[in-house]
């Protein structure tokens, strides 16, 4: 590959993280709703045409924000788990820190679970950083549980459900904590 062919990868891939990077911005500002290809192009000053060379349109940009939210989530769950390695605390500051995660970043998380898009969930094809953000949440039960994966399937799960519901206003806010000393009671030293 040539010098020129490489300067010309590295701002295509600088272009496509810019359109990712303004998107983001943009839902998190004023909801997925004001995400077009034409404030896009508007904010990131290129023509709808150069979106387009890097998006089929604005579910493949949701789809590239969510991507770039589970490498985020991942990074986020595995500093709370490492930083309490025990199974009962791990999963207690692995638990804390989704709901953190889901609360701070508002748009991002509907993005990621809850917008629809491609991304698919326990699938052959699911995406290196969605594996990796469940295998944080594996990660908090003790390897000689048979059903820690179950297991942690269950707590995303009404991790998930807790996040959305508390973000519609549905669930008060004050109840997170006891919700996850519920989820971490039940779940943290159960048989496997």
């Amino acid at each position: 590959m040539s010098a020129i062919e490489k300067r010309r990868e590295r701002e295509r891939a600088q272009r496509h993280q810019l359109i990712i990077a303004a998107a983001r911005e943009l839902a998190e500002a004023e909801g997925w709703d004001a995400v077009t290809t034409r404030r896009l192009a508007e904010r990131v000053e290129y023509s709808q045409p150069v979106l387009y060379s890097h998006f089929s349109g604005k579910d493949a940009i949701v789809r590239a924000v969510a991507l770039d939210g589970f490498v985020e989530l991942s990074t986020h769950l595995r500093r709370a788990r490492l930083a309490n390695p025990e199974p009962p605390h791990a999963l207690r500051a692995t638990g804390r820190a989704y709901l953190a995660f889901a609360a701070e970043r508002p748009a991002l998380y509907q993005a990621m679970f809850v917008m629809p898009t491609d991304v698919k969930f326990a699938h052959a094809e699911t995406p290196p950083p969605l594996r990796a953000c469940f295998e944080e949440f594996v990660s908090c039960f003790r390897p000689d549980n048979a059903r820690r994966e179950l297991f942690a399937e269950v707590v995303w799960s009404a991790l998930h459900g807790t996040a959305v519901l508390a973000d519609s206003g549905r669930i008060p806010p004050e109840g997170q904590e006891e919700r996850l000393d519920l989820l971490v009671t039940r779940f943290a030293d159960a048989p496997g």
